[in-house]
């Protein structure tokens, strides 16, 4: 959203710009101040793959942290060191099984010049002020005014951008415009200053998608890349099964953990609505006191929940045995929530459009629940239903790296756990 938004500032926010500055910056003043200044006396073997490899650690870096702050509710000063941690540490578990000679005073010191710099890139774009939208003040415009956060709303009161700041032009598209309106729009479009869609900026404001119409889904909105399903599919039961030996060890100590706590069955299993309206089983460790009458849905400080499962419910780990379920291709790392099938039932039947998120395999976690948390009432698990779709249609490994790193916040804080 940048029509009118001066050029320096245009300069400022371009990928090229900051990747060949920050080079400079990140990578190769380390680099100088060892070789130029003379810090050291000879080149170390291992200095020309570690300037490579930290240029090529920079950029994926950077460009993960413009990936991550393109979606809603994401502060981008938050992702800066998680996403460097990331990149960094990629490189040196490749050199080091590799056996690639490096030097690990480039590599910390272009560690450390990246973040600084992302910090500073992110401070200076802060600066600049909000990014201003003009609204047309037809069809149900008014419902952006429920989400302001991070841009500034000018309802225009006739057609014209005079004396009105905009970086661009937000109109429901499937209104009806008088005619002057129209050629307004057309020539906004003209000068080069953006129109949106109402319900794109919604989406990209709020991280949410509402079907309203059996139309829409033609757009392509529910129908994730088949290439990325497969993708996924190998490398998270590569994952699995890479770590199988620690999870095993884990999850023993937890079964170990759970027979000494209270009597019952160490596994809960049950059948859950799954990919393309399959049911399967699904698999837990066993958190709840067997009673023979309860309430439907887990409480707040739930009486039933046992002192050894209230601490697995806080830290996610009594998911852990659905790791089986990645393996058997019943479910992803990453997805809706397998709902149980009498409630996926019951929403299908008062929700519009709900079977839509059996489209993708159900997840251990996923952005409604990085975004929202528990739900169980129908208004909620609609709200939730809306996240899904959010997440069917910008199916990428870019949202998915990111829901990852959300879910290890939700785990180390237990933010929304009963």
């Amino acid at each position: 959203m940048s029509g009118r938004r001066r050029w320096h500032s245009r300069l400022i926010q371009s990928f090229p710009v900051q990747l060949i500055a920050g080079l400079l910056v990140a990578v190769i003043l380390p680099a100088l101040v060892r070789w130029d200044i003379g810090l050291v006396t000879e080149i170390n073997p291992g200095q020309y793959p570690s300037v490579t490899g930290t240029a090529i650690a920079f950029g994926f870096g950077l460009l993960l942290l413009r990936r991550f702050s393109r979606f809603p509710g994401v502060q981008g000063s938050g992702y800066i060191v998680p996403c460097f941690l990331f990149t960094f540490g990629l490189l040196v578990l490749i050199m080091f099984f590799w056996r690639i000679g490096f030097a690990r005073s480039q590599i910390l010191g272009s560690f450390g010049m990246s973040i600084i710099w992302c910090y500073i890139v992110w401070y200076v774009n802060r600066l600049r002020s909000t990014p201003e939208l003009a609204v047309a003040p037809f069809g149900s415009y008014q419902s952006l005014s429920e989400h302001t956060g991070g841009v500034r709303l000018h309802v225009l009161e006739a057609p014209t951008l005079s004396g009105t700041r905009a970086d661009a032009v937000v109109a429901d598209l499937r209104s009806e415009f008088p005619p002057e309106w129209e050629r307004f729009l057309a020539a906004c479009a003209l000068n080069g200053t953006p129109v949106y869609h109402m319900k794109q900026v919604s989406e990209s404001l709020t991280g949410r998608v509402r079907i309203e119409h059996l139309s829409e889904n033609t757009l392509g909105a529910l129908i994730p890349s088949p290439e990325y399903v497969a993708i996924k599919r190998t490398l998270e039961s590569g994952a699995v099964l890479i770590a199988s030996p620690l999870l095993l060890l884990v999850a023993g100590i937890i079964a170990i953990m759970i027979r000494l706590d209270s009597k019952g069955p160490v596994i809960f299993r049950q059948v859950r609505m799954g990919y393309r309206g399959k049911t399967f089983t699904m698999l837990k460790f066993r958190t709840m006191r067997d009673v023979p009458e309860g309430p439907k849905f887990t409480q707040a400080l739930d009486p039933r929940v046992t002192r050894v499962g209230r601490m697995l419910r806080r830290y996610r780990l009594d998911e852990l045995p659905q790791m089986v379920n990645i393996l058997w291709g019943e479910m992803s790392l990453i997805g809706p929530r397998p709902e149980a099938v009498e409630l996926s039932e019951w929403y299908d039947r008062e929700i519009p459009h709900y079977s839509y998120r059996h489209i993708v395999r159900p997840g251990i976690t996923g952005w409604a629940q990085v975004q929202q948390g528990f739900a169980a009432e129908v208004e909620d698990v609609t709200d939730k239903l809306h996240y899904d779709f959010y997440y069917i249609k910008h199916f990428t490994p870019w949202l998915d790296l990111l829901i990852v790193l959300k879910t290890i916040h939700v785990m180390a804080t237990g933010r929304g756990s009963r």
